[in-house]
């Protein structure tokens, strides 16, 4: 083979060989990524799970001594205990009254200002949507305390309303913040379409917007429900002795009884916020609010 035939051979194996390189880079870093992401992904799994997992085991066990991984002995008798407990029904029936009225009194103060965040143009709005994360930036026990001087003077200790008043506060951010986003996220292309046709504002509003909006208040609902069902902190100091919750009632059993106990408390307590979150789940994850947080 003569020298100007082996050059451009050589040149050409030079070529693919340098191109190769980054493609080998970049699959290289590819693989990496997709490694630290699987490892994340896993210890979030673990993070998150990893405590339910512990209580369900508690709840089931009947002798778990150090060092075994797995409970020795497995056993539903705490579970009768619970169910004995003297008050038990009463604290369920009384948590399942609060949590469905101040769901429907959040949403009825709520959504109205969902609606006018999304639609009109109010003066310093970024300002006073943000300013609702003020209720959560601080220690929630030390509201309630302040709180708690507020309904001693208005007669509001250990009284139904107070509970619910207290339990309110909890749910404002999500009732606001997420119908606000669903609102938002309602093209107004549509409301013009039926206004064109002869609606009025009103009908435009149940016809048009509030059907779009409606998977996104849903889950803001869901959320305030389960606020209001999980709020101890709260609760105990504005109902106790009166109106004694689920959540409050786990106080006494933990302080009482032994871990197993309290474990299959915490999985009845559970319950109820495993199901609503996987009726909410496809409206969460499916990204239809993701534009109207946009506000």
């Amino acid at each position: 083979m003569s020298v100007g035939v082996v050059a451009p051979v050589q040149s050409a194996q030079e070529t693919a060989e340098q191109r190769a390189r980054p493609a080998s880079r970049r699959a290289v870093r590819i693989n990496g990524a997709r490694v630290v992401s699987s490892v994340a992904v896993v210890l979030l799994f673990v993070f998150i799970f990893g405590p339910l997992l512990w209580l369900v085991l508690w709840a089931f066990a009947g002798a778990w001594r150090y060092p075994a991984l797995l409970p020795q002995q497995w056993s539903l008798s705490w579970w009768l205990k619970v169910f004995d407990y003297p008050s038990l029904l009463h604290s369920v029936a009384l948590s399942f009254i609060f949590a469905p009225i101040v769901t429907a009194l959040s949403a009825v103060i709520c959504l109205p200002a969902a609606y006018a965040f999304s639609r009109l143009r109010i003066p310093g709005r970024r300002a006073l949507m943000i300013s609702l994360f003020s209720v959560n930036a601080f220690p929630m026990i030390g509201l309630y305390i302040t709180i708690a001087t507020l309904f001693y003077a208005l007669n509001l200790m250990g009284t139904f309303f107070g509970v619910v008043l207290i339990q309110l506060l909890g749910t404002i951010v999500f009732m606001t913040w997420i119908p606000t986003a669903a609102f938002s996220a309602v093209p107004r292309s549509f409301e013009d379409a039926a206004r064109d046709v002869g609606a009025s504002r009103l009908r435009t509003f149940f016809s048009v917007t509030l059907p779009l909006a409606a998977p996104g208040i849903f889950v803001a609902m869901v959320l305030a429900f389960l606020v209001s069902l999980d709020t101890a902190q709260g609760t105990f100091l504005v109902g106790i002795p009166n109106y004694v919750t689920m959540p409050v009632q786990m106080y006494s059993l933990v302080s009482d009884y032994p871990p197993e106990a309290a474990a299959v408390f915490a999985v009845l307590l559970a319950i109820p916020s495993v199901i609503l979150m996987l009726l909410v789940r496809k409206h969460v994850m499916g990204g239809a609010l993701a534009h109207g947080f946009q506000v």
